[in-house]
């Protein structure tokens, strides 16, 4: 679909790599369609049995490329984030990030449903939602309080702030921190010893874990009406329109 999704499978795991370096990785739809397709795969495949997701180019993804959203919302289509963030919430198979620079937006929200995320020192997290005029997606709005507790939820969601490896770590957002050099290989180790435990009993242990799903599915329905109507406020437009002027400019 795009060369800035990269998908190769070896020894049970898919990798998948967001490709566009120049931009962070900020992601396109084109690029949402790509990364559901090969989620979809994962699950529909009894030879994938882990996912390992990563960003190239010291960086994760600074998450939505803007000018492509803003121009999908403008045309009225259904955001294709929206496709991604059900599929990678709802995933039978289990799934490791690694997480190098800017993990911004979707790039942090998408880390709860990630069985284990591993981050280099570089790590930077955030979720600044509410200062595009917008609402937090992918049920962050309930798995940021059960996950960091409220007070730092809303330091981090209502107050946008920017959070690093060390307190991602406090929080249990990540597993571990690890060099540069050695994220890649550390992630797919673990992403190698998920796939070669039995299926069954890994799907199993996953859904026990994570709970109701429908709670999940419910918050993200929630999430995306919330989202559509902030989307089209004055407050968006108007921090849209200056942060597609300031990068131009």
């Amino acid at each position: 679909m795009t060369d800035e999704v990269q998908v190769a499978v070896a020894d049970g795991v898919m990798r998948i790599t967001m490709n566009r370096p120049a931009k962070k990785n900020a992601l396109t739809g084109p690029m949402y369609d790509a990364m559901t397709a090969a989620l979809e795969r994962a699950d529909a495949s009894d030879d994938i049995r882990a996912v390992m997701l990563e960003g190239s180019g010291g960086s994760f993804t600074a998450g939505n490329d803007l000018a492509d959203f803003l121009a999908t919302a403008t045309r009225g289509d259904e955001p294709r984030a929206t496709y991604f963030i059900k599929k990678i919430a709802m995933l039978e198979t289990p799934i490791v990030a690694a997480v190098d620079g800017v993990a911004v937006g979707v790039g942090t929200t998408l880390l709860f449903h990630c069985d284990l995320v591993y981050a280099t020192p570089a790590a930077k997290f955030r979720m600044p939602f509410l200062d595009l005029g917008l609402v937090p997606e992918a049920a962050s709005s309930i798995l940021a309080p059960a996950r960091f507790g409220m007070a730092k939820a809303s330091e981090y969601i209502l107050l946008a702030e920017a959070f690093g490896p060390q307190e991602a770590e406090k929080l249990g957002l990540i597993n571990g921190i690890v060099a540069p050099e050695a994220l890649g290989d550390t992630a797919m180790e673990a992403a190698r010893k998920l796939a070669a435990k039995p299926p069954a009993a890994m799907r199993a242990a996953r859904r026990l874990m994570r709970g109701d799903r429908k709670e999940i599915e419910a918050a993200i329905e929630r999430e995306m009406v919330a989202f559509g109507e902030a989307l089209r406020s004055d407050d968006a437009k108007a921090a849209f329109t200056a942060f597609l002027s300031k990068s131009k400019g």
